[in-house]
């Protein structure tokens, strides 16, 4: 048997049909390894990863059919986090003899070509993944918890890409409110219908040549607009006929298409890319994950013959584009795997998505538009000023690629008005019907949308197209962002992250991203250890980090210590206060501050029953509820008393029940209690192994534990 070991169990069935019987086809479900959930899982000064089976069923499953196999072939998918997969497959179980195969396509042809040509692990690649990986933990472990204490929040983090991000919002946010309008005027001309031009034809005033100091960008007195308006003859100071010409957009690329999904279909990243890994689980289109805009020579090929049969327009070369800077150009731009087959996908999301892919990959290898520019400028005397106006006008000629498609969509572009200008004749003249004065106000830039985020990372070298869509779920569920009419506004526990950061970690800063983005790729090329991309970025946040504990560091307000003095929360065991281990003192909690001291239990001359110890008052609150009782001064003993009109007085002991607490094995105790916030009566079990085993079990209505329905 042959083992061929992919990715996701989408593409078990589609693969499967490609290959005779004597395949067999399984899944990793992504990676079985990771770094540990409780620590670092990072050893410096090497920086070597302590992975963690993560997946142990799949390991089990995985290594039968692995001793099955007479040979292992290594699918995962063609990009770095692919590599990892296949590395970790490799290691994980030992093999010595395996054959790495990729393929941007899941079609037979490119399968089968895959399969036919096995190549070794990319090392270089994978170590580009480890280091991604690791420099994510390292900036998330190091500075998290002490963000927290920092900014007296709960549940706050840090990310290498993510902080960066909201950096975005919250800066665009703040400029629009710091943003003050301007209102100014502006003139615009009408003239009458020429040459059957229906609707006639307009002339913009340019008042920069003439009647703006160099410091000014607009005219602010209306006065002044309203008598240029006035002007009627003009004279033609010139006139200007050409061609222009307008190329298709390029094949899209992993952001272009999340921008393009976004502003045609409404789709947000993450569902966009759902849907386009259907669409390449089922064959119908390349690897959605890419930053190079060009095609395979086979697909243009493909495109050019397909378009030519369909009777388009075709340039006489075929066509390519640059890449931005940084693109690693790993696999071709998205396209569908065979161009005549016009929908495609199961869903109608799917099929949508298919028809954007496959519209704008035929597009870009059509001829280009061909449109007739028009440009007359006019001018006239106004108070001995020239005011001098243009009027500008462009007609399609020949449609090229915009035989099936309109405009590009991956941006928001406004279209340019239609404005038909008549030939004039240099030092002719003409007369205006009508003047209008226009009354503007500047605007802020705009609030970003998903959208408009993508391509301002990608703009800035923020993440990888991989990481977009993951980018805009995490800082969105971890409530640093809200969305508003489609708008992304940072909450104020986002703008509390960026202001508490950017100060002192350098992660912050745009540019610096933008650095450790490059040294990934040098690390993928071979130019730069894994070792040495770690250490740079650890020895930058350790000194960043003493610099951020130095500055939000709170001192013990009894003894003033500044070590050994820490804010110690949690909800779920239901405590919330400050102590100090050098001098013992403990404080309550104040909005994230030391408030009251808490004084110790005050020590009575009762005895303890049980031990003979003298007995504590215990007095206060906790969630919220008063509690006042006596305990035993001895922990170890711990028994505890009820008052009873200022006198302890033992309480009962709880029955111990014949059932046993499925998690520790411990006997199981009947308590009746009243809930918190219901105020109603209620039963439950309880573990006798409190406080190591905290498990509970409802009372089910024959009267025993309900082990399956587990309190939450």
């Amino acid at each position: 048997m042959k083992l061929l070991i992919v990715e996701s169990p989408g593409k078990i069935k589609k693969l499967q049909s490609f290959l005779d019987q004597d395949w067999r086809v399984a899944a990793s479900v992504g990676h079985i390894r990771d770094l540990p959930d409780q620590d670092y899982g990072l050893i410096p000064p090497a920086f070597k990863p302590n992975y963690v089976v993560s997946k142990p069923d799949v390991v089990n499953r995985l290594q039968s059919l692995i001793q099955q196999a007479d040979e292992v072939y290594l699918a995962s998918d063609p990009d770095r986090e692919g590599e990892a997969i296949a590395w970790h497959l490799k290691d994980v179980f030992g093999l010595s003899s395996y054959k790495r195969v990729t393929y941007t396509a899941i079609t037979k042809a490119d399968v089968e070509a895959g399969i036919a040509n096995p190549r070794e692990l990319d090392m270089a690649l994978v170590h580009a993944q480890e280091a991604r990986r690791a420099l994510d933990r390292l900036v998330g472990y190091m500075v998290s918890g002490p963000l927290c204490r920092a900014v007296a929040e709960n549940k706050m983090s840090a990310g290498r890409v993510q902080s960066p991000a909201v950096r975005l919002i919250v800066e665009r946010e703040r400029e629009i409110k710091a943003f003050v309008s301007t209102t100014h005027y502006g003139v615009e001309l009408l003239f009458e219908r020429v040459e059957n031009i229906s609707d006639g034809w307009k002339a913009v005033w340019l008042p920069k040549e003439g009647w703006l100091a160099e410091d000014q960008d607009y005219v602010l007195d209306k006065a002044v607009a309203e008598k240029v308006a006035a002007v009627r003859t003009l004279d033609v100071l010139s006139f200007e006929e050409k061609e222009s010409r307008a190329a298709p957009p390029a094949p899209f690329t992993t952001s272009s298409l999340q921008q393009a999904a976004s502003n045609a279909l409404k789709f947000k990243p993450k569902k966009t890319m759902d849907l386009a890994q259907k669409l390449y689980e089922a064959g119908h289109i390349t690897y959605m994950r890419t930053d190079s805009p060009n095609l395979s020579e086979s697909a243009i090929v493909e495109i050019r013959a397909y378009a030519d049969a369909q009777g388009l327009p075709l340039p006489e070369k075929p066509r390519t584009w640059k890449s931005k800077d940084g693109a690693q150009e790993a696999h071709e731009a998205i396209r569908p795997t065979h161009i005549d087959v016009e929908t495609a996908g199961e869903s109608a999301d799917e099929k949508a998505l298919y028809s954007l892919i496959r519209i704008r990959a035929l597009a870009s290898q059509l001829a280009d538009a061909v449109f007739a520019v028009r440009v007359g400028r006019l001018g006239a005397d106004v108070d001995g000023k020239p005011a001098v106006f243009e009027a500008r006008g462009r007609t399609l000629l020949e449609k090229g690629w915009k035989e099936v498609l309109a405009s590009d969509d991956s941006e928001e572009k406004e279209e340019e008005p239609s404005n038909a200008v008549p030939e004039l004749k240099p030092n002719g003249q003409v007369v205006a019907l009508q003047g209008l004065v226009s009354t503007k106000k500047t605007k802020p830039k705009p609030r970003f949308k998903e959208a408009t985020l993508v391509r301002e990372m990608e703009k800035r070298g923020i993440g990888r197209p991989a990481t977009y869509a993951a980018i805009l779920e995490n800082i969105t569920s971890r409530d640093y962002l809200r969305e508003e009419k489609g708008c992304l506004v940072p909450t104020p526990r986002g703008e509390k992250l960026v202001d508490a950061l950017q100060p002192c970690f350098s992660f912050l800063d745009l540019d610096f991203t933008r650095s450790m983005e490059d040294a990934l790729d040098d690390v993928a090329s071979g130019k730069l250890t894994y070792a040495a991309c770690l250490g740079t970025m650890y020895d930058k946040l350790s000194s960043e980090l003493t610099v951020f504990q130095e500055k939000h560091v709170v001192p013990c307000p009894e003894c003033g210590d500044r070590e050994q003095f820490a804010h110690l929360y949690s909800r779920e065991k239901g405590y919330n206060y400050w102590r100090c281990k050098a001098c013992g003192a403990s404080f309550a909690d104040a909005q994230g501050r030391p408030g009251a001291k808490r004084e110790k239990p005050a020590q009575t001359e009762f005895c303890c029953d049980t031990c003979g110890k003298p007995l504590n008052h215990v007095k206060g609150e906790k969630n919220g509820r008063a509690y006042d009782f006596f305990s035993c001064s001895d922990k170890e003993c711990g028994a505890t008393y009820d008052n009873v009109d200022g006198k302890p007085v033992a309480r009962k002991p709880r029955e111990v029940t014949e059932y046993k607490c499925v998690k520790c094995g411990k006997p199981l105790t009947l308590y009746e209690g009243i809930g918190k916030q219901s105020g109603k009566p209620y039963k439950k079990f309880n573990c006798t192994g409190y406080p190591k085993c905290r498990q509970s079990y409802w009372v089910k209505a024959d009267g025993t534990p309900d082990f399956e329905n587990l309190p939450k």
